[in-house]
């Protein structure tokens, strides 16, 4: 039944959960309201279903995400008690930015990460990261699905190519109002040296008023934190 939601297939009507898990449309119905009476789903006001807090909260358990949590809150706290912005870590589930770990800025800014949100990788500091370094096929998904969430938002694939070269070659993203309005964004990869060769894990980002001056200087704040927790997480088994 929960396999019928995706990356493509976020929010389902019962009849769609039905149609796509193969369950009978009474039996579905019934095991809808059991789930989402135990938090596993959410039913929405237009009567779709998504997926529910209480499988975050477990999957918060499973030793990789609590391992990265763990490691990487002191070094979130130190860029947050050097800059006092909105710090945040993700990590990439298929075609979205999974928020992990946030601590909140003191700007007021709008910020719409949240722990356990799913953000759009092509509209986010840390989803541009997590893009730049993700598998081509998940990159040509990504390219074909450019949905604008501002007016500030890059829709045109070719541009995208371009920004995710330069992601690459320089080492960090920045975002100016593509995912919120009055919001800009700095990230920078989270990468584990394996025998295989270096692996990015994770992103690190921090959110500020689009009218600071001093957005590209977060850069090596965060390199400097991100290098941290790369280090440890390579002496932990469950990043080899």
């Amino acid at each position: 039944m929960l396999d019928a939601f995706d990356a493509q297939h976020p929010r389902l009507t019962l009849s769609e959960v039905a149609e796509r898990s193969g369950t009978p449309l009474t039996t579905a119905h019934r095991l809808l309201a059991e789930l989402a009476a135990w938090g596993a789903l959410v039913r929405r006001p237009d009567g779709r279903y998504e997926i529910g807090r209480k499988l975050w909260d477990l999957g918060l358990l499973a030793p990789v995400q609590l391992e990265l949590r763990q490691v990487a809150s002191a070094f979130l706290l130190d860029v947050h008690t050097a800059t006092r912005d909105t710090v945040h870590l993700a990590v990439r589930e298929g075609l979205r930015a999974l928020y992990v770990e946030r601590i909140s800025g003191r700007e007021s800014v709008a910020v719409v990460s949240q722990v356990g949100s799913r953000l759009p990788l092509h509209a986010t500091g840390v989803g541009k990261v997590l893009l730049a370094s993700a598998p081509d096929d998940v990159v040509d998904q990504v390219l074909h699905q450019l949905t604008r969430e501002t007016r500030h938002t890059v829709a045109d694939p070719r541009v995208m190519v371009r920004e995710l070269a330069e992601v690459r070659r320089r080492g960090w993203a920045r975002t100016a109002e593509e995912m919120s309005l009055g919001a800009a964004s700095v990230a920078v990869p989270v990468t584990v040296e394996r025998a295989s060769g270096p692996i990015v894990v994770a992103a690190l980002g921090i959110v500020v008023p689009v009218h600071r001056r001093d957005v590209g200087r977060l850069a090596p704040v965060l390199q400097v934190a991100a290098r941290g927790i790369g280090r440890e997480l390579a002496r932990s088994e469950q990043f080899h």
